[in-house]
């Protein structure tokens, strides 16, 4: 009850501003609960691209600029519900019309070329990305820039980019693992380890630079685990990976140990490593 005649009170006063306006009372008031609209629909928008079903956002942005196609939030918004949804595809195409439209930023560009990245067209993504303002310098753009890069083999161009996007971001352990990515598959096994770790130390929950981390001390036959966080499910797992490493280097006899050792740790049945032991003394 307090809270209605609060909006009573509201409503009231609203009505009293607009006697002294030249609008009348009731298109006063409409205008009012518009912009109370504008504000609900914003924080739907919100939500849609951040914790609802990704097919369901595209479903709502869809209908949203078939009502209203000039508004560019929406179109933004469909554009990035395909890219949750990974219909890669599709996105690319929402992001084209989104970039063509007025009040179109340099933002909308870098995001479409992480859509055409993730779409395998590094030619149209590496294109637009040179089309941006040298002036837009944010940690996706050079984290674009980088992988760009690193598919060309513009190693130091690569390097640079890296660097210039670790600098740009609080969280950067992602952007870690793709730089120890981009060294072990120069064959620079070393680097990539060091890499590896510093994503490890940077985010302890990301597992893809722990497996990477095993693999690039595979690589130079370090066939031991590194000093990292673990539990005993991941250590099983990296263990397999070490034990693939080793065999993949006729190392056999320290890849049936590394899989033992991985199945012996494991609390389930460990099929995967019991399967590659078995095929190895078959």
């Amino acid at each position: 009850m307090r809270h209605l005649s609060l909006v009573s009170v509201c409503l009231i006063g609203t009505v009293v501003l607009a006697a002294c306006s030249e609008e009348s009372p009731e298109e006063f008031v409409e205008k009012a609960f518009q912009d109370v609209n504008v504000v609900d629909e914003s924080n739907l928008n919100d939500v849609m691209l951040t914790v609802a079903d990704p097919n369901e956002a595209v479903n709502y942005f869809r209908g949203a600029t078939k009502e209203d196609p000039k508004r560019i939030d929406f179109q933004r918004g469909l554009a990035k519900s395909l890219v949750r949804a990974k219909r890669n595809q599709e996105a690319v195409t929402a992001w084209k019309k989104v970039t063509a439209m007025e009040g179109a930023t340099d933002t909308d560009r870098v995001d479409m070329a992480d859509a055409m990245i993730r779409n395998g067209d590094w030619k149209d993504a590496e294109r637009t990305l040179d089309a941006i303002s040298p002036t837009h310098e944010t940690f996706k753009r050079y984290r674009l820039e980088a992988m760009v890069a690193d598919a060309n083999k513009e190693w130091d161009n690569a390097d640079s980019f890296y660097e210039t996007a670790v600098g740009l971001t609080t969280r950067p352990a992602g952007v870690m693992n793709n730089w120890g990515y981009s060294k072990l598959t120069r064959g620079d096994f070393a680097e990539a380890e060091r890499m590896f770790g510093e994503a490890v130390r940077q985010d302890e929950s990301l597992f893809t630079a722990k497996n990477n981390l095993v693999l690039a001390r595979g690589a130079q036959r370090k066939y031991s685990l590194p000093v990292i966080p673990m539990d005993q499910i991941e250590r099983a797992q990296l263990l397999h990976t070490l034990a693939l490493s080793a065999i993949k280097q006729n190392d056999v006899e320290t890849g049936k140990t590394l899989l033992r050792e991985a199945i012996d740790t494991h609390p389930q049945h460990f099929e995967e490593a019991v399967r590659a032991l078995r095929a190895l003394e078959a």
